[in-house]
């Protein structure tokens, strides 16, 4: 709704408050860390030997991929990126699309998140001579549970594994909804499994539900499991650490006085870019996005829920300018928000530099100022009244939705993997890139639709569609719905597609992604902050339990 504002009306959101108040703005260290990292790193040599020795041997490949399964689950595949690669390349390398072990879904799936598009002509082993799956697969519980991890891992076209799916899901929904099952032991994995595949989970969070239900396992492997828990406690102490900063950084701006239209989240920021860049070695990354997607959340509402035509188009230009000072033409509250922009360029240029990289910079900055005339052209079509077509709209709103300008900005730092032509490549729209901007575009739509109609809102994917195509809400609505999960096979389609960018790079755009599973899976959780304040608690307050 609008609100008259100093005699002027403004499209006033009237978002929910900052739930978390100062409890993350000191730090306590609560534990000796020379102890546990040295504990660390024995368990991890140990570890490391045993994948080493597992790759040599045949016999023990299909026991090689359960153990990295297991630990990439545990949260801790990055201390063993190096093995990891090394095995998963050499079991590619000595089998190809013929796999012959045990487990043909963990095989597939393993070497398709690895980047290695092997055949789904592998499970043709599971159906009839009808080309039906068997009957007995219905009593094979594990197996049906991996072969459905394994379908969301699908590209467009891909028949088998969409039939693959259907399968999977009906057999496990029945097996959930027997009441016989429900003491046993994988009811819980098969409910967790239908509400959300693995290949969507935050592995950050997929760790702290995994490691109990490991510890249970008669297979278990004792240094792997201690390594785990040691590893998370440690990596949370830094995760602690970091909030601390970023939370002291964001209070100073005083927000909540000099900015009250605008949602205060630095807590839920710093989560969205734990999300992206849990590892300990990405702490610079993680940081500077969360700042920077505190940043974003002050654009977006500003243009969304603030600003008049005018005052935005002057904010514009200053962008386009970005001379050191504020234009003395805008409003108090942009003259805020254009000093935070320039003290969080300044700061990370400083960082930049001591690495010779301040030329990072150069490219984020040429990603911000797209993304502030896509909002400038959404301010536009607001100020006109006009709902665009479907193309002109997509054209839009996949970059005012920010990721691909968030994405750009979080390779600032990640160090000697990213070169010029790593900026050039996110730059140059790749499909990989527009996948995952489709797919959060499109999750945001469905989600925010009824919210944003209630106020003066630029017209979303679902009215275009309607006006477009003379459909009903409800049609588009569903239309959006089942788009949804369409994107989100593209996306991997052009993950595995995409083999001239290194692997830590495209697995950031993943991570995008399924981010959005946590902060915008059926509502905006990041507007309204409460099914987020458990993940939130799990990952940046509570241990684990050794």
């Amino acid at each position: 709704m609008s609100i008259i504002k100093d005699d002027v009306i403004r499209p006033i959101a009237n978002f929910p408050l900052d739930i978390w108040g100062d409890q993350f703005l000191v730090f306590n260290q609560q534990q000796e860390q020379d102890g546990v990292e040295q504990m660390i790193k024995d368990l991890k040599e140990e570890v490391s030997r045993e994948i080493l020795t597992m790759m040599d041997i045949p016999i023990q490949h299909a026991n090689l991929l359960k153990l990295i399964d297991s630990i990439q689950r545990l949260g801790v595949a990055y201390y063993f990126e190096y093995e990891i690669n090394q095995a998963l390349q050499h079991i590619f390398d000595a089998y190809g699309d013929n796999w012959t072990g045990a487990n043909a879904s963990l095989w597939l799936r393993l070497l398709r998140q690895q980047g290695f598009f092997v055949s789904s002509d592998v499970f043709n082993q599971y159906k009839d001579k009808d080309g039906v799956f068997k009957e007995s697969l219905k009593n094979d519980v594990p197996l049906l549970l991996e072969l459905y991890e394994a379908t969301f891992i699908r590209v467009p076209g891909e028949v088998m594994l969409d039939e693959a799916l259907a399968f999977t899901r009906t057999c496990l929904g029945d097996i959930a909804n027997d009441p016989v099952m429900r003491n046993s032991y994988v009811f819980t994995e098969i409910k967790e499994a239908l509400k959300k595949p693995l290949h969507k989970r935050l592995p950050r969070l997929e760790a702290l539900r995994y490691i109990p239900f490991y510890e249970q396992q008669a297979s278990r492997n004792e240094s792997l499991l201690k390594l785990a828990k040691l590893g998370f406690n440690l990596l949370q102490s830094l995760h602690k650490k970091e909030l601390s900063q970023v939370c002291m950084w964001w209070k100073d701006y005083d927000l909540p006085n000099n900015l009250p239209y605008a949602r205060n989240r630095p807590v839920e920021c710093y989560f969205w870019a734990l999300a992206v860049y849990f590892e300990p070695h990405y702490s610079v990354s993680r940081v500077f996005l969360a700042r920077f997607l505190m940043l974003q959340t002050l654009f977006d509402d500003t243009y969304d829920a603030y600003g008049t035509y005018e005052e935005l188009e002057k904010f514009t230009e200053a962008i386009e300018r970005w001379s050191a000072t504020p234009s003395d033409e805008l409003p108090e509250n942009m003259k805020l928000i254009y000093r935070i922009l320039m003290n969080l360029f300044g700061e990370m240029e400083e960082t930049l530099s001591k690495e010779g990289k301040s030329f990072h910079l150069n490219y984020i900055k040429e990603a911000m100022i797209k993304y502030i005339q896509s909002y400038m052209v959404e301010a536009k079509w607001i100020n006109e009244g006009y709902i665009p077509t479907m193309e002109e709209n997509l054209k839009v709103t996949y970059i005012s939705i920010g990721y691909k300008c968030a994405f750009i900005a979080g390779l600032a730092a990640m160090g000697n993997v990213i070169t010029h032509d790593s900026f050039k490549w996110a730059l140059s729209d790749p499909p990989l890139v527009a996948a995952c901007c489709r797919y959060c575009r499109t999750m945001d739509d469905v989600v925010t639709y009824k919210a944003e109609k209630e106020r003066h809102h630029v017209a979303s994917g679902i009215e275009c569609y309607m006006k477009q195509y003379g459909v009903s809400e409800q049609e588009s609505y569903e239309l959006f719905s089942r788009k949804v999960e369409d994107a989100w096979i593209e996306l991997n389609g052009e993950f595995i597609a995409c083999k001239d960018v290194k692997l830590p790079i495209t697995m950031r755009v993943i991570s995008f992604a399924r981010s959005m599973e946590v902060l915008y899976k059926n509502k905006d959780h990041y507007t309204n902050v409460g099914e987020l304040i458990n993940p939130i608690k799990s990952l940046l307050v509570d241990p684990v339990m050794i």
